[in-house]
């Protein structure tokens, strides 16, 4: 196992995502460019307070979704008249002023999480169009950067007490969509400019929000390399075929609820799960159940409803909401390194830039933590209202930070 563990970490695995398509400012998608939550930039705000903040813009309705930017637009999601109306919207990133907000659906709202909503899941951008998803209640739309509705599909009941949350993946032509519910579950592509159905693929009949990942990876037992789709689930990670939705591999996970995205870097993907149980890291590029064959170590945690993780200079940091504490574990071995409690829960994934990782609480409070010694080196707020709640990703963006709240969009600078 550690012979091959070695062989395939100097290989490498990339996600391929559209880091070779967006400008370098750009936030494309869930969990940015490089699907791992990492920025590049590198003159990024560190640390703020109320005077760092360049504009800010009230929402109208709630929704979490993440922002994501292409050149001089952002682009978010939100809910109205308690589900009932789903929204997307299109502001200016200079200014924060709305250039237009288009409804994609009305009706009655299907039941959802009082912790998820119905405006959850981050929308995709090519830079030409932009792609959203809201479930049950709307299905997938696609609207020019000019709010033109181009196409929109629907996804069926998507039958779960929990609502959806799963974001749209863009690879080539396609975009996919994971669409994992109590019954009828599946995975989808489309073509991403006609709106036509290229491939489906049943899945485990689990709910849960688990978004893809787009991957390449070197085909074990050869120097072959393929793309592979990667999506987390409550019965365990699996892989398809882009181009036609076949299930490449899967490997069991210890414990179910599988809604955290699956993290791509140095070789593995790295996975935790919504239940207490262990984490681990797989080797990709296997085939049928490589449980017992492509697992490279997994590690003992408790604490549950937990963000994707993220890794940062050879360090796995994972966060539990419920127990509010972040663990680092080595990216290699899986061995447990530190733990810090924060004090506050923590349902947004982490983002990374300048060598730190920064989390989100849901109070709004960011705090700044060295993968190293899991220390927390700065703790920042923009003084939002009592009633605000924090489950979105922070973007960080051309220079500036995009935080949002359910109910607001603070755009952060170095200096306000």
């Amino acid at each position: 196992m550690h012979r091959l563990l070695n062989h395939l970490i100097a290989v490498g695995l990339v996600g391929i995502g559209l880091s070779e398509t967006c400008a370098a400012g750009d936030w494309p998608g869930w969990r940015g460019p490089t699907q791992d939550g990492h920025s590049s930039e590198t003159d990024l705000p560190r640390e703020w307070s109320a005077e760092n903040v360049v504009w800010t813009r009230e929402l109208p309705g709630l929704g979490q979704s993440s922002p994501v930017v292409t050149g001089e637009r952002i682009v978010l999601t939100s809910a109205l008249d308690e589900g009932r109306e789903r929204v997307v919207i299109c502001l200016d990133r200079t200014n924060g002023t709305v250039l237009w907000q288009k409804t994609a659906w009305k009706g009655e709202p299907e039941p959802t999480h009082h912790m998820n909503g119905w405006a959850s899941a981050t929308c995709a951008t090519d830079g030409q169009r932009v792609y959203a998803f809201f479930g049950r209640g709307g299905g997938i739309v696609c609207y020019s950067l000019d709010g033109e509705k181009l196409w929109q599909e629907d996804l069926g009941p998507l039958e779960s007490p929990w609502g959806t949350a799963a974001c749209p993946r863009l690879v080539g032509e396609l975009v996919i969509q994971n669409c994992d519910a109590d019954t009828d579950a599946y995975i989808v592509a489309f073509h991403k400019v006609t709106g036509e159905e290229v491939w489906k693929t049943p899945r485990p009949a689990n709910r849960g929000w688990s978004s893809p990942i787009v991957i390449e990876a070197n085909v074990a037992g050869g120097s072959e390399r393929r793309t592979e789709v990667v999506v987390n689930s409550h019965t365990g990670v699996r892989a398809y075929d882009p181009g036609t939705g076949e299930e490449l591999w899967h490997c069991r996970s210890f414990n179910g609820r599988g809604t955290p995205t699956v993290t791509p870097a140095g070789g593995l993907l790295h996975v935790v799960n919504g239940l207490s149980g262990d984490n681990y890291a797989i080797i990709p590029g296997g085939s049928g159940d490589v449980t017992e064959t492509h697992m490279a170590w997994h590690a003992e945690r408790s604490g549950r409803d937990l963000p994707s993780p993220i890794v940062l200079d050879g360090v796995v940091l994972v966060s539990s909401l419920r127990s509010a504490v972040i663990t680092g574990y080595d990216a290699e071995s899986g061995e447990e390194l530190w733990k810090t409690r924060v004090g506050d829960q923590i349902a947004a994934s982490p983002v990374a830039w300048g060598g730190l990782a920064y989390f989100v609480k849901e109070s709004g409070v960011t705090i700044a933590v060295d993968p190293q010694s899991g220390e927390v080196v700065s703790e920042s707020t923009v003084d939002p209202a009592a009633t605000e709640v924090f489950r979105a990703s922070l973007t960080p963006s051309y220079g500036h930070v995009l935080l949002r709240s359910d109910s607001v969009l603070y755009c952060i600078g170095v200096e306000g």
